[in-house]
């Protein structure tokens, strides 16, 4: 049984990308309606952006950049992720096909496979190796089981699009650019280059050779991070010092300055847990555009940049830190840059510009306990105990699998083996994890459609469970419940502080406004796809942003 599943799971990536390479041999005219089209869409998805972002440090931010985007752009203000778990991997891909982990089977940053009978990353492809690099796993977007907006595109014009990916984060990178994509690029921590796998290319294109060469990130490392500003102005933040807050790259406190010069030609991967790593990849940004002359041929052309900082920034200091405003001022301003350049480049009304975020983040357990509000954290003891506990009831030796995406793989042949009946397992897990005060419920996967659960919590479940890929067991946390310990932050359950994101339009054809109206985050490529007159990802489930797609005159 396990083989027959593997291989059709194999067969519908092989479908997926035959269709590809047949409709790139059809020939296809150019569309005379071209000249009417954006000259290139920039989708930009900020890592663990809470909604709030927007407006939180407003009184400081710039007049050219999130406020002209809220001036001049369209906010749907009550975007919510509509499935869980709300983690990176999800998000991106969810963004960009329309769909939910249930359908793409992107479950997760990473999933138990059972055929392998280990862990597999969510764009780890062993038939293809690192370019641009030394060593490493090979990356791609094969595990996505469904066409991309950045798919579509390419399809629409006969391949004459082109569409580049780039992050930090290879997930965040190379499942936003899909299957057909032009390029996709990402960071090597190790010597501070972006990188790629043969899945696009032999090598690393001569503009990205030079970007590389040139060693910006050298320069950030020998400024190490000050605060923008004062550090006794950091009004919205707490203290500096926190003793909820963990520390990083070598800290002992968690305190400005934060020194990295130590890193300069050691360890890159410390510019992730700072601002630089989004001043280095707006710059990566730029010179692909200039390298690639996006937006500069008869079709419309696709960047899909992810910002990787703030996540790893928030993980560590937290949503309420002064390292976490710091990094949005900054943001801000570069964010400003970035609009002029591309309104020199191509002109104001000929792009379309869109942000999100592929998941938000709770405070601090540490912050809510330290102001009198309900939280805490799971003791990893608790899952310690299930596992000792079902082998010494059930006599077996390896009851369970794998802990996941807040689920639980269990080893059911072995349990299969000795008759033990599924449902008595399950009243003891419950059992036994109920016991922790920060779990709120164990749900078994296979009849999610009937817990006793409420909406919107029942549905999210849903969508984002994945047949093949999933877990036998959702474990759903109490409120602002963090496993591990109190310290630092962390997402991926349904709550609003991880499932309300931001999502603004500006540019081509977009007017000014806002919806508080709610909006799935599977409703922005279906809304891209209206835009362009092409056709919905393969597993599209959301439906168009009719404040977007509404405009006046005719759909041609």
């Amino acid at each position: 049984m396990m083989k027959w599943k593997k291989s059709l799971a194999v067969a519908g990536s092989l479908l997926i990308i035959a269709t590809l390479s047949a409709q790139k041999k059809s020939i296809v005219k150019p569309n005379p309606a071209t000249a009417a089209q954006p000259k290139i869409i920039i989708g930009m998805m900020v890592d663990q952006m809470r909604w709030d972002y927007l407006y939180r440090f407003q009184s400081r931010y710039t007049e050219g950049g999130f406020k002209r985007l809220l001036r001049e752009g369209f906010s749907c203000e009550n975007t919510l992720i509509d499935y869980a778990p709300t983690v990176t991997a999800c998000g991106h891909t969810c963004v960009y096909t329309g769909s939910v982990p249930a359908i793409h089977g992107i479950a997760g940053n990473d999933w138990y496979d059972r055929v392998k009978g280990k862990v597999v990353g969510c764009v780890n492809d062993d038939s293809v190796t690192i370019v641009g690099s030394t060593g490493g796993t090979g990356q791609s977007p094969r595990n996505n089981l469904s066409t991309t907006i950045t798919d579509q595109l390419r399809i629409a014009t006969n391949y004459q699009s082109k569409t580049v990916g780039i992050a930090i984060k290879d997930r965040a990178s190379i499942l936003p650019a899909g299957h057909a994509a032009t390029a996709a690029f990402w960071f090597s921590p190790g010597d501070g280059n972006f990188i790629t796998s043969t899945y696009y290319m032999k090598e690393l294109p001569d503009w990205a050779k030079r970007f590389n060469e040139k060693k910006i990130i050298d320069t950030y490392c020998e400024n190490d991070w000050e605060t923008l500003y004062p550090v006794n102005t950091y009004t919205s933040s707490t203290a500096d010092d926190k003793t909820y807050e963990n520390v990083s790259n070598g800290d002992a406190k968690p305190v400005f300055p934060h020194r990295l010069k130590q890193f300069k030609g050691k360890n890159y991967g410390a510019i992730r847990t700072t601002p630089y790593g989004n001043t280095l990849t707006f710059d990566f940004a730029k010179a692909a555009i200039d390298g690639y002359n996006l937006g500069g041929g008869g079709f419309t052309d696709f960047l899909a940049i992810s910002f990787s900082s703030p996540d790893a920034i928030g993980h560590v200091y937290g949503p309420n830190s002064i390292e976490q405003e710091d990094n949005f001022l900054r943001f801000d301003k570069e964010l400003a840059d970035f609009f002029t350049y591309l309104d020199r480049r191509f002109g104001k009304g000929n792009y379309l510009y869109f942000i999100t975020a592929d998941h938000g983040v709770s405070e601090s357990p540490g912050y809510y306990l330290e102001n009198k509000m309900p939280s805490g954290a799971i003791d990893d003891k608790d899952f310690s105990n299930l596992v000792s506990g079902l082998k010494e009831k059930f006599v077996i030796e390896n009851p369970i699998l794998s802990f996941n995406n807040d689920q639980i793989y269990m080893n059911w042949g072995e349990f299969d083996k000795k008759g033990i009946d599924h449902k008595e397992v399950e009243r003891f897990i419950k059992k036994i994890l109920l016991q922790s005060p920060g779990i709120a419920d164990v749900l078994a996967t296979e009849s999610l459609g009937t817990a006793p659960v409420p909406e919107p919590i029942k549905s999210m479940l849903i969508k984002g469970y994945n047949v093949k890929r999933g877990g036998d067991f959702d474990i759903l946390p109490q409120p602002a419940w963090k496993a591990g310990n109190i310290k630092g932050a962390s997402h991926g359950s349904w709550y609003p502080y991880d499932a309300h994101i931001p999502l603004v339009w500006m540019g081509w054809k977009i007017k000014p406004g806002y919806t508080n109206r709610v909006i799935g985050m599977t409703d922005i490529s279906p809304t891209l796809a209206a835009l362009l007159h092409i056709q919905a990802p393969s597993g599209a489930i959301g439906q168009p942003i009719i404040e977007i797609t509404n405009i006046t005159g005719s759909p041609n």
